[in-house]
């Protein structure tokens, strides 16, 4: 059987698999549909928290981010995989044994007002739509390239794949579904590490592989290679940095702290039957995140190896089969600069954004490219960073079988969390603005057709950002997080650990911490991208990083109007007492 039919058995199959599961599970009631019925076992629940969190961003993007920026790509790594941790610790217990259906719910609840509800629905719609953004753009590669097809239709495809199992089963249909995927993904990701790592050093562990020697008789390991590779070609060397610190700092906390206010991992954590269960769950989740997180630094540097020796001073006529492949898809260009046939890299990059193409061929037969750089720009090939370990496979001549192993994983990986992120937005439009504040005669059925009705619509306006997206998997998921970590975590935070902070505090910082972390990136990356660069930033902080100082807008604005207004009342200072007493942790009923 050749790759291409491969490719589609595999998908249709993982694909039968997430629909059947959703059928199987179906949602009957509200409480299933938003938390699966609040009885799912902690090692189920570690599994499906790790698909959700896992996303197109960790599958598809972080290590090519880390395959091209080296040293500085472990930002996300370290930011990602910290920020769990916080959130297990710090979080998960106490929210689930509050007990409530979503993060809105909480905390309208905690704050005793309807407006404070409703300005965490407006944050987490902000938040989600960002994130969930970055997973269908990570579904229109993948088919795009894989099932030969637009990215526009993949995105249209994989929106009506979520929509059957996200709408149908809730989050009953998708807990099942999660676990399903996370096995696809991980293997998916594991399985081709182990076969590169075995093929550059000898070892077939990645983990150990990175620290190995290369399989060359140079006696150079991999790290050392690459340093002299790339300082060759004109780069800087792999294991150092160009960022400042001050931003990698603020990068790093900000996907920390962002992931501690992530809405649809925290929701997973309403899902056990008890708050030691929900601590029980995160380890769980760790252990299985840990897999892939361990593994994404190897395989970032072996794919960033392979590239260069695959593509370096090859003629175009004789590129290798992978290139053409993810040239015909508009995700990789070369621009033949000095008219030798030949594909050369270099320091810079050949062309601002994503190329666009004429109609017409170069002299070699490459698709003339429009919108090409300078012409002192040694570098003549352009690749989306969101391709590396997609084709990774291809390019090191593994068997057809991992390459459609490779493109179920990818896939797997941005709809779980893509449904995960639409059920968080359905929830909070039926549950916290219908049931909780505008409608709350509304019956059970109708908060149930209104939740399926909202994922409908998101669903929809998620398929329109995935077309759209404004930057790479990874980039976009890091606003997400800013977001976040600007918005609703100092409320969470401070709503489980001061019985001072009062509703008129945690409206004020939500809204301060939301308007200015958002126009902050909304400037850089729409209004005005050229003025991207370090010199107009803010303190020399990213977009990517700005979310640290919403944060510290939101905590200092919602002190201080809390200290100038009334305290919070005696039975809400109780509640918050409550919830950190570990005795009958769980016993917390769902109102």
């Amino acid at each position: 059987m050749d790759t291409q039919s491969l490719i589609y058995l595999f998908v249709g199959l993982s694909f039968a698999l997430y629909i059947g599961i959703a059928i199987w599970s179906r949602a009957s009631s509200t409480k299933e549909f938003y938390i699966a019925g609040g009885g799912v076992n902690p090692v189920v629940n570690g599994m499906a928290t790790a698909a959700d969190w896992m996303s197109a961003a960790s599958f598809i993007s972080m290590a090519g981010i880390i395959a091209f920026a080296g040293y500085d790509g472990s930002v996300y790594l370290m930011g990602w995989t910290g920020g769990y941790v916080m959130l297990a610790l710090l979080l998960a217990p106490y929210l689930r044994k509050f007990g409530q259906f979503t993060v809105p719910d909480f905390i309208g609840t905690r704050y005793y007002s309807k407006t404070a509800r409703v300005v965490a629905v407006i944050c987490l719609i902000f938040i989600s739509f960002t994130y969930i953004a970055g997973q269908m753009r990570g579904v229109g590669i993948v088919f795009s390239r894989f099932l030969d097809v637009p990215i526009t239709l993949g995105v249209i495809i994989g929106m009506g794949i979520v929509f059957i199992y996200a709408v149908l089963g809730g989050m009953k249909g998708i807990t099942y579904t999660q676990v399903a995927q996370y096995c696809v993904l991980i293997f998916a990701y594991m399985v081709p590490a182990f076969f590169i790592s075995f093929l550059i050093t000898g070892n077939p562990v990645p983990q150990l592989g990175l620290g190995s020697t290369v399989n060359d008789g140079s006696g150079l390991y991999v790290l050392q290679k690459l340093d002299l590779v790339l300082q060759d070609m004109g780069f800087g060397a792999y294991t150092s940095g160009d960022k400042s610190m001050i931003d990698v700092f603020c990068i790093t906390a900000a996907l920390m702290i962002g992931t501690a206010g992530l809405p649809h991992v925290i929701v997973r954590f309403f899902t056990v039957p008890k708050a030691s269960d929900a601590r029980k769950s995160a380890g769980w989740a760790l252990v299985f995140i840990a897999l892939l997180y361990t593994t994404a630094p190897a395989v970032g540097a072996f794919a960033r190896l392979n590239f260069i020796d695959s593509v370096q001073n090859t003629e175009y006529a004789n590129a290798p089969a992978w290139f053409k492949n993810w040239e015909s898809n508009d995700l990789i260009a070369w621009r033949d600069k000095n008219g030798d046939g030949k594909m050369q890299l270099g320091k810079g990059d050949a062309f601002q954004g994503a190329p666009e193409f004429a109609e017409t061929v170069g002299a070699n037969g490459e698709r003339i490219v429009a919108n090409e750089a300078a012409d002192d720009n040694v570098n003549e090939v352009y690749v989306d960073r969101d391709i590396m370990v997609l084709a990774n496979p291809e390019i090191a001549n593994l068997p057809g079988w991992v390459i459609a192993l490779v493109a179920a994983g990818g896939l797997a990986a941005a709809l779980s969390t893509a449904a995960g992120l639409l059920l968080v937005i359905s929830s909070s439009i039926s549950h916290d603005l219908l049931k909780q504040t505008f409608r709350p005669q509304i019956s059970e059925k109708g908060e149930l057709l209104a939740a399926r009705l909202a994922a409908t619509a998101a669903i929809i306006v998620a398929g329109y950002l995935g077309i759209y997206p404004p930057g790479w998997v990874a980039q976009v998921v890091a606003f997400a997080f800013g977001l976040a970590a600007a918005s609703l975590f100092p409320a969470i935070f401070m709503g489980i650990f001061s019985k001072r902070m009062n509703k008129e505090g945690a409206i004020v910082g939500m809204i301060s911490g939301l308007v200015f972390t958002f126009s902050y990136i909304a400037y850089f990356k729409l209004v005005s991208p050229e003025a991207n660069v370090a010199a107009n930033w803010l303190f020399g902080i990213s977009p990517e990083g700005i979310g640290v100082i919403g944060m510290l807008i939101n905590f200092t604005l919602a002190i201080i109007v809390s200290k100038m207004t009334a305290s919070p009342p005696v039975e809400v200072r109780k509640l918050v007492d409550s919830i950190r007493v570990p005795r009958g942790a769980g016993d917390a009923s769902l109102h």
